[in-house]
């Protein structure tokens, strides 16, 4: 069996590697190349620099794994980094992560794994692959602390048949120990925490830059479309976002809605925060959902599940959850469990305040 390993320099990839090579595979360590800023990002912060092209060659050839890079730019540009952009210019939130899993690891790495003949693409993620009989599945990580999921959730029956996630029983600490005893150059290595093309997290500069293009300044309005002051372009806020608007109150202001149509960005005290529902298109089931159907649903990764009744749509689904809930983002993935089962999920249209 050939298990054609996703290494991205950090140790979580590394001890996949490992692992799989434990279990008899015959392993092929590749590491993408996703953005032509590497050489340039903050070794502290991104997934994509030089130094983590480095570690991963270095844990490979440790390990006697072949070590190759591909360089997979063009794609990540055309369907990453340009929906990035246009989600930020209608006004929403996007999560490119989501969209690098689906677009990038399982579907250019792995088709170049199934034509170099692998039989599994492995990959560093805190998730489980369920296979029960013919029937495949996409589960939590045992420890629910790093589970993962949530960013997998594009993930079709098909792709999952070819994913092995050898840390989906295992938890960071007893990863790290791993890691440590077979002496890995990163086994200390701090986890990435940013959008690897933005490294500095100022996603405004990058999208200008990017597009060579500037976004004008605009009205803060409240929920009566009262002036409040000026913005500084769409692309510098979020729903929910509460620092950085420059406006003085004795209450504090949270951005409740994005207007592109008329360039204002909405302002209140917390009223109008809160979504009753959602809608959501662009949708992908693992497993099948029904009208009515309880669910529990995280609109954000770092969200705690919610409880919600999910009903299809011609465009996707509604979600309509117990409570209401705060700063649901167009653009945003709502993904939606049974218990630890990941049924599916899609991307955020509209949150639904009245029903």
């Amino acid at each position: 069996m050939k298990a054609l390993i996703a290494m991205s320099g950090g140790v979580d990839s590394s001890v996949a590697a490992f692992l799989m090579k434990e279990r008899g595979y015959d392993c092929l360590g590749v590491n993408m190349r996703l953005w032509r800023g590497d050489e340039e990002v903050d070794c502290a912060k991104s997934c994509c620099s030089v130094r983590d092209v480095d570690d991963a060659g270095r844990v490979a050839m440790s390990m006697g794994i072949p070590f190759e890079v591909k360089d997979l730019t063009a794609g990540f540009s055309a369907k990453i980094i340009d929906k990035f952009v246009r989600t930020y210019e209608a006004g929403g939130t996007p999560n490119p992560c989501i969209d690098c899993n689906r677009y990038m690891k399982f579907d250019a790495l792995l088709e170049y794994a199934l034509k170099r003949g692998c039989d599994r693409i492995v990959t560093g993620h805190y998730a489980r692959v369920a296979r029960d009989g013919g029937t495949i599945g996409l589960k939590k990580a045992v420890d629910l602390s790093k589970d993962q999921s949530y960013v997998l959730y594009n993930l079709s029956p098909e792709q999952l048949k070819y994913c092995e996630f050898p840390l989906g029983e295992l938890t960071k600490a007893e990863v790290r120990k791993i890691a440590q005893k077979q002496g890995f150059v990163n086994a200390e290595k701090a986890e990435s925490q940013d959008i690897c093309f933005v490294p500095d997290g100022d996603y405004a500069r990058f999208i200008e830059e990017y597009t060579d293009k500037s976004f004008p300044e605009g009205d803060f309005v409240d929920g009566n479309g009262t002036v409040l002051g000026r913005h500084k372009g769409i692309i510098r806020y979020t729903i929910g976002q509460r620092k950085g608007l420059g406006l003085a109150a004795e209450e504090p202001w949270y951005v409740t809605d994005i207007d592109t149509a008329d360039n204002r960005v909405v302002l209140s005290h917390g009223e109008g925060l809160f979504s009753k529902g959602l809608e959501a298109d662009d949708i992908n089931l693992i497993a099948e959902i029904s009208d009515g159907m309880s669910v529990s649903a995280k609109t954000r990764y770092r969200q705690k599940e919610q409880p919600a009744k999910v009903y299809r749509t011609e465009e996707g689904f509604r979600l309509i959850f117990d409570e209401p809930q705060r700063a649901v983002t167009k653009g945003q993935a709502a993904v939606l469990y049974l218990g630890d089962t990941v049924l599916g999920g899609g991307t955020i249209t509209r949150a639904i305040r009245e029903i």
